[in-house]
């Protein structure tokens, strides 16, 4: 039994199948005969001809849509790729030791990773980052044909097998968007918090996932049973049949009572004295839009666009920005939806913006902060946004916004495109409205500042605990820390509610708290009306709510004001959720 966090609620019985790092496996492949070497090495000499074809477009497409100096990494990459002494290496590879050309690739980058782990500057690391792109794009067109260790376990779940869970060290942003819709039943990590994109992604599709589980990968092979208790933060490997037929018996239940709950989808979302709520929904892609359809979303009151940048292999233009935001918008309940622009940076980086050896990257170059300094990519973007708001009803939200003179920087760089686009005769949304994301204690504290210079106002839950308690969310050391059942959030939110309430201005609450059956309860007493979740959850809150009264939830937020710790509110909260509907705790994480 392994411990870590919960971080999407339910039960999964399953084998458990192993993803390995972006680093590749060490396990070496041989050619079956020594005859096919020259069709191997002529296969490589084709996957580096097809990387540099490949990045010479990336160089071109890049400098025409942000300059010459955002090529620069590309260019960079290109003299990689056609490095004699790299296709040396991976020729005698070839040849002495009869290797694979994936497996001699693999067998290279290591080397270098072993040399460069020796040097300690932060340019040499940045080297090594870089080499590591280059070699990981010549194996994806060594494998382009090759079944992906994801497909293989999807395809393992269709083939009429035991559920699927998947095993990784951690899933990165592009890694977690590239699941798609594959049958996975369970997640576990060794990295991450309840706010990682391996969580995130778990729970919009409502998949039972525990991250934070040091050592997971050591003890866990691909074909192992697995139980995943995405509740309690716990992971059997390799259980005995009693231990297996107990938490079929609790998976049947948790989806029987899931089933249940989605009946709900076409009723109204009130309290049980008629008090209305907008339940809207987050998404990243095409099939959380459908999802946020399929469970009666209100809208989608957080569309995270970057998700597009981390999968696309090169800076989107344009007009595959707008048509992508288009089908969003077609596809989205009431086609209603907010659309923040991009939020790169941290542990979400793209090439094109090049490498930067920060110390904290995710309290340093990272969301709005990147746009100060090149405002070429926030216009595309924004063109894009203000031209896809013909088609429905669109709002656009700025994150990570710290100061006013942010804020009136990109509001008038809004404005100029506004300006620009009527001067083009290119047809746009003439009412989208613009919101910030409070999300950096500065922007919540200068709150009434802020509200004078905007149309509305969205919470980014996630990130101001993170930055209100001083402590990385994806660190396991520290991510207790941040508690969203803490006396200094619900106090931080009150005070932003009442500055909105003063102004008349629109607020939502978009980030992980407004799927938590326990923090709702308190939202919801503190006045908050508009909340936005993974799709998965709607159900559940639309649930919890109509059981309780806005004079029981104004109770419970007053008494939780009193309160000096997370764990006297989390006994109380936990008290009241038992008496207005026990089952709704299976939905809750502890």
């Amino acid at each position: 039994m392994h411990k870590g966090i919960g971080v999407s609620p339910g039960i999964v019985v399953g084998v458990a199948h192993r993803v390995e790092s972006v680093l590749g496996s060490l396990e070496q492949q041989s050619l079956a005969n020594p005859s096919e070497i020259p069709a191997e090495i002529e296969r490589f000499d084709q996957a580096v001809a097809e990387s540099a074809a490949e990045l010479d477009s990336f160089v071109q497409k890049v400098a025409q849509e942000l300059g010459s100096s955002a090529a620069e990494i590309f260019r960079g990459h290109a003299q990689m790729v056609n490095d004699p002494s790299l296709q040396a290496q991976v020729h005698s590879l070839i040849e002495d030791q009869h290797l694979t050309a994936l497996s001699a690739l693999q067998v290279v980058m290591h080397g270098y990773a072993a040399v460069f782990a020796r040097l300690q500057q932060d340019l040499f690391r940045e080297r090594m980052t870089d080499i590591r792109d280059v070699i990981l794009r010549i194996e994806s067109h060594l494998v382009r044909k090759v079944v992906t260790p994801i497909e293989e376990a999807a395809g393992a779940t269709r083939n009429g097998g035991e559920s699927v869970i998947l095993v990784a060290h951690e899933i990165l942003p592009s890694q977690a968007m590239s699941l798609g819709d594959l049958p996975i039943a369970g997640i576990v990590t060794e990295l991450g918090g309840s706010t990682s994109h391996a969580a995130i992604l778990a729970r919009s599709r409502g998949i039972p996932a525990v991250s934070g589980v040091e050592g997971i990968m050591s003890e866990v092979q691909s074909g192992d049973m697995m139980i995943v208790d995405g509740r309690d933060g716990m992971v059997l490997v390799r259980p005995d049949q009693e231990a297996m037929s107990a938490y079929r018996k609790v998976q049947r239940e948790f989806f029987n009572l899931k089933d249940r709950l989605i009946a709900n989808r076409d009723l109204p979302a009130k309290s049980a004295d008629g008090a209305h709520v907008e339940l809207l929904a987050n998404i990243n892609n095409l099939a959380d839009a459908h999802a946020a359809q399929k469970v009666g979303a209100a809208g989608v009151g957080l569309f995270r666009t970057e998700y597009l940048f981390l999968t696309h292999h090169d800076v989107p233009d344009e007009e595959e920005q707008y048509e992508f935001y288009r089908q969003i918008l077609l596809n989205s309940p009431n086609q209603t939806v907010t659309i923040r622009t991009l939020d790169l940076g941290g542990d979400k980086t793209v090439p094109y913006l090049g490498r930067r050896g920060e110390p904290n990257p995710f309290m340093g170059w990272r969301s709005t902060r990147i746009f100060l300094e090149n405002s070429k990519l926030f216009v595309t973007q924004v063109r894009a946004i203000l031209r896809a708001g013909r088609h429905g009803k669109v709002a656009m939200l700025f994150p990570m916004i710290t100061t006013l003179e942010e804020l009136l920087f990109v509001n008038n760089l809004v404005k100029e495109t506004r300006g620009n686009l009527r001067r083009e005769g290119v047809a746009f949304g003439e009412d989208v409205k613009t919101g910030v994301m409070v999300e950096v204690p500065a922007a919540a504290v200068c709150i009434d500042a802020i509200l004078r210079e905007t149309d509305f106002i969205s919470i980014g839950s996630n990130d101001l605990i993170q930055y209100l308690v001083a402590a990385d969310r994806d660190n396991p050391k520290v991510a207790q820390l941040c508690e969203p059942l803490s006396p200094a959030i619900f106090r931080v939110l009150r005070n932003v509610f009442d500055a909105c309430q003063r102004t008349g201005t629109p607020v939502t609450l978009c980030g992980e708290m407004a799927g938590q059956p326990r923090p709702v309860l308190v939202l919801f007493g503190l006045g908050l009306r508009r909340f936005s979740m993974s799709p998965g959850f709607i159900p559940t809150i639309k649930a919890l709510l109509s059981s309780v009264t806005t004079a029981q939830a104004e109770r419970f937020a007053h008494h939780v004001l009193q309160l000096n710790t997370s764990e006297e509110i989390r006994s109380y909260l936990t008290a009241r959720m038992h008496e207005i509907s026990s089952s709704l705790e299976m939905f809750d994480t502890p």
